[in-house]
This record gives C-alpha cells, structure tokens and sequence, in this order.
C-alpha cells in the first residue's frame, strides 16, 4: 500500500494580487478536497482540473511523465479524490518485478502450481479489488503479459496461475509511463492494443522546468519540512535560491527533494544548493528525452558542440542527416567533428 506524499506545495509568502484573490481561494478549495495535491503554476492547475474530473469516473488512465514527476502520487491522488477511496491503493512497479514471476505477482498462483508454490498466493489484482490498482512503468511488461492484461482489462475476470478457476474482480486501473508512447508502440515495448485501451483518459504530467514559479515554493516546502522535523531554522543562501530558479532540474520533484536534503544536512545555518549539485560544477547541459537544458552563461563553442553532438547521437551516428536536420553543409560538419 503506497502512503500519500506531498508533490506541490504552496507557500505563505506567495499572495495571490487582490483582484484574483478571490479565484485563487476557491481553486484552494478545489485543491483541499484532492488532499495531497498543492501548487499554483498554470501547468498544474490544468493538471488539477484533469485529476478532478476523471476522479469522479471509474475511467482508466494512463499517466505519462518524466521520472521523478510523482506519477504515483497523481495515481493517488486520483484514488482518494474518487469513490473507491476508503478501499485499497496497490501501487505495482511492473519493472522491478522479474518477467517470470509478475504473472504470479499480479494474478496469484494455487498451491503447487510451481516449485516452492506451498500455499494459494493471491495476487496485486484481488489485493485491490473494489479499490484502484497502479502500474508504474508499464512498458516494462513483458509483452507476453501485456496480452494478458488487456484481457483482463476487457473482461475483469483472469485465471491464477496453476488455476482453472476464473476470478472476477472490480478494480479500477491506472497506468504510468515515463516513455514516449509513440516510440514505445514502434520499438515494441508497448502493444498500440494496450496503449489505446489504457488511455482512455491520458493525463501528461508536467515536468518541473515548466513549473514556473511553483520550483522554489517547492523547495521552500521541504526545507520547511526537515526544520519542523530537526528543530532548525536554517534558510536557503541567496545563491542557492538563483540556483534554484536557473538549474533544469533533470530529475524532477526527486531531485529538487533530495538535494535540499543533502544541502540540509550539509549547512550550519545557510543551504548552499549550488554545492549539492554536481552538474553545476562542469556547467554540462542536461539531456532528457530529445531535449538538451544548458545553464546561463554556458560559452557558445561549447553549447555548439554539445548540440552537434548531441544531434548526431539522435540520428545513430548518420552525418547527412545530422547536417541536414543542423541547417550545415556535410563538410562543415566534418570539420567540426575533427575540431572535437
């Protein structure tokens, strides 16, 4: 059973202005009945909307975002704010399970089905019955199972391993990836079947660099966490919150955490963010999923090169069509990568 966690989180020093006052404390409100949920940037107040609205269906949905997003506490959140609330929250991280146990692991198996099956196992499907079932990283099914679960999915019934008994459950299913599920569909790690049945409702999570001003309420949320936990009164330095602000944040609401963690334990009385993140130290861009984040102030030659670099790496090596995707001839190309 996952525990609720905080995502978002607003703070008493960010004032709404006088004429929108009003709005906000009614959004506040809305917010209030999600629980969990806290934040103000346009970006999440859209995904406020979506998780309100879905929640009050039994509609499956597919959560797509970048790891360290909170998939699971927006699968959460959609569970509490829905009418299978007081039942249970099984949260299944399909790619920590070994291929050849999570049919075992997410429908049960009878006694003696296998060796070392000594007694009826019953599975993460019953384990939710009535309540909601999530499925983090659901490419990670092998795809094998994938079939499977859409069956079940269809019917609501399947078999437990060794079985020849059908079991019929209600449960509410939510998904997440942190793929793109066109190039997920391609390279066959997802089935285009399962894709469309699990997005009925897709809901994409924004990443923390498109949070806006949200970034450093964040921040200041888990430092006034670990304060009220230690008994401390320490503050962000003024460099650290201009780091906050600027870094890209590759890892996401994860990250942002455990950095103010570390920087926590680290400082006296001040946090010096800047000294807890290793990127910063090599001014190195981050890349993510086809995007590059430098930092301001990184020279040009060596945005140039990583750009160059990076773009050859996308096409798999293939020069011509690097130059031709970089607006250069083939020959400058070359000569750059020689300089490099």
């Amino acid at each position: 059973m996952a525990s609720n966690q905080t995502l978002m989180a607003g703070h008493d020093d960010a004032l709404p202005p006088a004429d929108r006052l009003e709005p906000e404390m009614n959004f506040e409100k809305s917010l209030n009945r999600l629980g969990i949920l806290q934040g103000t940037s346009p970006a999440m107040e859209q995904l406020y909307q979506q998780v309100e609205r879905v929640a009050a269906t039994d509609a499956t949905v597919l959560l797509v975002g970048e790891s360290g997003t909170g998939k699971e506490v927006i699968a959460n959140a959609i569970h509490q704010s829905s009418a299978r609330s007081e039942q249970a929250f099984v949260a299944v991280n399909c790619g920590a399970i070994p291929a050849h146990l999570i049919e075992a692991a997410l429908f049960g198996h009878e006694k003696g089905s296998f060796t070392g099956a000594v007694r009826q196992h019953i599975g993460y499907f019953e384990h939710a019955s009535h309540g909601t079932l999530f499925l983090d990283e659901i490419t990670e099914m092998p795809v094998d199972m994938q079939v499977k679960l859409l069956r079940v999915l269809e019917s609501g019934t399947f078999l437990r391993v060794g079985g020849d008994e059908e079991v019929k459950v209600d449960v509410r299913l939510l998904a997440a990836t942190n793929r793109d599920l066109d190039v997920a569909v391609k390279d066959g790690s997802l089935r285009a079947d399962l894709m469309y049945r699990l997005a009925v409702f897709p809901i994409r999570i924004p990443p923390l660099r498109e949070r806006g001003a949200d970034i450093e309420l964040l921040a200041q949320h888990f430092l006034d966490l670990l304060n009220e936990k230690e008994n401390a009164k320490k503050v962000f330095s003024r460099a650290s919150l201009d780091v906050i602000r600027s870094y890209s944040w590759p890892g996401n609401v994860r990250e942002l955490k455990n950095v103010v963690h570390r920087a926590f334990i680290l400082a006296t009385d001040t946090l010096n963010i800047e000294d807890c993140i290793s990127d910063l130290s090599t001014k190195k861009p981050t890349e993510h999923e086809g995007y590059l984040n430098f930092f301001v102030g990184t020279p040009l030659a060596d945005a140039q090169k990583e750009i160059i670099l990076a773009t050859l790496k996308h096409y798999s090596g293939n020069k011509r069509l690097t130059a031709e995707a970089l607006g250069i001839s083939l020959k400058t190309l070359y000569n750059r990568l020689k300089e490099y």
